[in-house]
């Protein structure tokens, strides 16, 4: 169905204004769906978003926060939760269903892949959860401008390490998940021992200490884009970066920045459904958008917007074969990556994040401080 202008002009409103935690829509719409914004929201917004409305005759409010599973968690304990769906991080989902933020979710309710498959067996490992129902498979790798090293391209997760050879800012988003492991990983530790090293002290030490080799060069960011206008601007010469926003920002803003898939950390988002509160939309409503937005044709739609994985298998055989060699899930991509655990990441990231924030605020080097 062609896009009428109303539609475009709201589809950029949505994508390219709306401010983080904004609640200015909300009296206007049917459902409230919170997600990252920029050109993740904008996938969603053409591959389920505006057909869902055309759909159901309903309006949808799209807001935009960085992720926090603080946002939801203040919001439930205020009884005031004004988001019905929101776009959450796997450890984040699993963190928020044990402390109770979460609705639990029936997973029986979603369709079955064309050929019959039902949605338990379609769905990749990891992808439906008590709480939660996979939607992409997604990575965080290194970007870099090339002009700033000739000939002499870095290729490896090592060289973002690497500042003699290497030289210039590196951007980092300001949390320990994925920092730690890559830390380790260039330190020497094999990836399947990543997680075994972190649990420990000594480890977790071993970390922050490598990343002390790089700290007084790092630029530190939250918002999803920042990436790329940080290297567009010369602010840094490499970057980790979603790498979706990595694909729109090369493929459709036309910028020119190498990739570097080695170490790529994979991790996925999943819906979820804030605990019900008299201002929320009804379970039954907030799962019918979730349904109608995980169906095998909606998760193959999506990835022509954006170089993210599927969550079913069924959406594969449907996807552009153009966008398969991007999908951080590629064979040739895949090789060396490294599969966040979330699972680690939901019992510890609370302890970890205290030393991580612990460690920004210390100009000398690091001594792991004892808060257990």
């Amino acid at each position: 169905m062609p896009m009428s202008m109303r539609t475009l002009v709201r589809l950029l409103t949505v994508v390219a204004l709306v401010p983080l935690g904004s609640t200015v829509a909300r009296a206007h719409g049917d459902l409230t769906v919170t997600s990252w914004g920029g050109a993740y929201t904008r996938s969603q917004m053409l591959a389920y978003v505006i057909p869902y409305e055309q759909q159901s005759g309903l309006t949808l409010n799209m807001e935009r926060y960085n992720g926090e599973l603080a946002d939801v968690r203040a919001q439930v304990a205020a009884y005031n939760v004004t988001w019905d769906v929101v776009d959450m991080e796997l450890s984040d989902a699993i963190r928020g269903c044990e402390e109770g933020l979460l609705e639990k979710i029936d997973h029986s309710v979603l369709p079955p892949a064309p050929d019959g498959t039902p949605a338990a067996e379609d769905f990749l490992s990891g992808m439906l959860t008590e709480c939660a129902v996979g939607q992409v498979i997604w990575s965080t790798l290194v970007a870099y401008d090339p002009g700033r090293f000739d000939d002499n391209a870095p290729t490896a997760l090592a060289d973002f390490f690497d500042l003699s050879q290497y030289p210039g800012k590196r951007g980092m988003r300001r949390t320990p998940r994925v920092n730690l492991e890559w830390a380790l990983l260039v330190d020497g530790v094999a990836p399947e021992r990543i997680y075994e090293v972190l649990e420990t002290d000594e480890g977790l030490q071993r970390a922050f200490e490598k990343l002390d080799t790089i700290k007084q060069d790092i630029v530190w960011w939250e918002d999803a884009d920042a990436p790329a206008r940080l290297l567009a601007d010369g602010e840094v010469a490499m970057s980790a970066v979603f790498n979706g926003r990595l694909y729109a920002a090369i493929e459709d803003q036309g910028h020119d920045f190498g990739v570097i898939w080695d170490g790529q950390g994979w991790d996925y988002d999943m819906w979820v459904i804030p605990k019900r509160t008299p201002k929320t939309a009804s379970m039954d409503a907030a799962m019918a958008f979730i349904t109608f937005a995980t169906d095998t044709q909606r998760l193959a739609d999506q990835a022509r917007y954006i170089s993210y994985g599927p969550a079913r298998r069924s959406s594969l055989a449907l996807m552009d074969e153009a966008i398969k060699p991007h999908l951080p899930t590629a064979p040739a991509n895949a090789e060396g990556a490294l599969r966040i655990d979330a699972e680690w990441w939901a019992r510890n990231q609370a302890r970890v994040e205290q030393q991580f924030e612990h460690w920004l605020a210390r100009k000398e080097p690091f001594q792991l401080w004892h808060v257990r």
